[in-house]
């Protein structure tokens, strides 16, 4: 549990699993879990009953949580995985860091 260096809206790569590679927004980010709802990405399927959101039931597909481990940020220059780094700025404000390009995320 604690701080993770992903979250809501970031455009991550997969580089482990089934979907090793592919690239996604990620729509949630739960901490204290350390996992995070990759658009598109991880799909299960799920057996509803019957509810008053979905009168049909039936078989849903949706995405499921991955561990934050098995995804990296995107660099913004070159579009590959990259680490991040906290730089603190001259104002005193902390920006998150592309490691590979230097550029801001």
């Amino acid at each position: 549990m604690g701080k993770m260096h992903i979250k809501t809206g970031d455009t991550v790569i997969i580089i482990a699993g089934k979907d090793k590679g592919k690239k996604g927004k990620v729509l949630a980010a739960y901490p204290k879990k350390e996992r995070v709802v990759v658009e598109g990405l991880n799909q299960v399927k799920r057996h509803t009953k019957p509810s008053q959101n979905n009168p049909q039931g039936g078989i849903i597909t949706k995405e499921a949580p991955i561990h934050v481990s098995n995804v990296m940020l995107v660099d913004p220059e070159s579009g590959k995985p990259t680490r991040i780094r906290t730089v603190v700025q001259a104002d005193g404000t902390k920006v998150r860091t592309a490691v590979k390009s230097g550029k801001a995320i």
